[in-house]
């Protein structure tokens, strides 16, 4: 936890506690050596680990430790990008996980009415009629709510912090509406000469193709999982479609990929005024902060004079 939360969460811990200088340097040290930490908590656990083994129970106990390995990869890491996407904008944690939910509805509606050729062997039920036409909802679903999510401040503005309460920010480029011209003929039949699209619905149409097309191999992953316990659902709450956590089993492939995405495409690449600021927060003691900030000062009074 303090590994994976620590990597994303440490400007926004920074932030809330720079009112408390003594609570600023403990966690700006722990922040500093948070790898070195996160090592040898890991290793004296692997040494306990050692010296806890028995006679007789050695199958047993290495099984233990390879699943407790496994589980927090699958599990644990993944969710902590979850978390990341948060931070970033719950629009980034939103979408992807509304378009997961729409993907699964809208193939199990296909293919129950059209379905008629089998997608794969490991679940009979899915169809590829289904499967395109959950495509198609999909791609739509996230053009059109990535247009309505993004007018909302609250769902867009990334948290600098771990307080609560509601965000105010400029929203960027990204969900600044574009205007485009729409064809003569369609003017002429309707009151509209142009069109207004945020640049966040051309990235949207990415995160629906991937939740249509790879996010289902988690269900895939799940129904196998099922079968090999020999159950049919995890769930009935929802009749014939299984229950809630049927409906969650592509969202830990899909968040890793929103936040990848995010990073690779989305954030813009060059140094901005907060990419600065995090590192100074960062890596500079509040001694070292306040020579800088006494440095910056002499510069800008000795260009204010040269202009004068």
């Amino acid at each position: 936890m303090l590994f994976t939360y620590g990597r994303f969460l440490s400007r926004q811990l920074v932030n809330t506690v720079t009112s408390d200088k003594l609570l600023y340097q403990l966690v700006s040290w722990v922040i500093k050596y948070q790898m070195v930490i996160c090592y040898f908590l890991y290793i004296a656990g692997f040494v306990w680990f050692i010296l806890t083994l028995k006679k007789k129970m050695y199958k047993y106990q290495f099984s233990q430790y390879a699943w407790t390995h496994m589980i927090l990869l699958t599990v644990f890491v993944q969710s902590s990008f979850t978390v990341a996407n948060i931070f970033e904008g719950i629009f980034w944690f939103l979408l992807p996980a509304s378009l997961i939910v729409i993907n699964d509805i809208a193939a199990y509606f296909f293919g129950f009415f059209f379905g008629r050729t089998p997608l794969i062997k490991l679940s009979p039920k899915k169809t590829w009629e289904g499967f395109i036409g959950a495509l198609g909802t999909t791609m739509f679903s996230a053009f059109v709510l990535a247009n309505l999510m993004g007018r909302f401040q609250w769902l867009t503005c990334p948290r600098k912090d771990l307080s609560t309460g509601w965000l105010h920010c400029d929203p960027g480029p990204m969900f600044k509406p574009e205007y485009y011209p729409l064809p003569g003929w369609v003017s002429h039949w309707f009151p509209w000469k142009e069109v207004p699209i945020l640049p966040v619905q051309w990235h949207a149409l990415a995160l629906g193709l991937f939740a249509s097309i790879i996010a289902p191999f988690g269900g895939f992953f799940a129904s196998g999982f099922k079968r090999a316990f020999k159950f049919k659902d995890f769930g009935d709450s929802i009749p014939g479609h299984g229950g809630i956590t049927d409906r969650m089993d592509c969202q830990m492939v899909m968040a890793v990929f929103a936040y990848i995405y995010h990073q690779s495409f989305v954030m813009p690449q060059s140094f901005s005024v907060e990419m600065i600021l995090d590192q100074i927060l960062r890596n500079l003691t509040f001694e070292e902060q306040q020579i800088l900030y006494g440095q910056l000062g002499k510069i800008f009074q000795d260009r204010q004079s040269m202009l004068a």
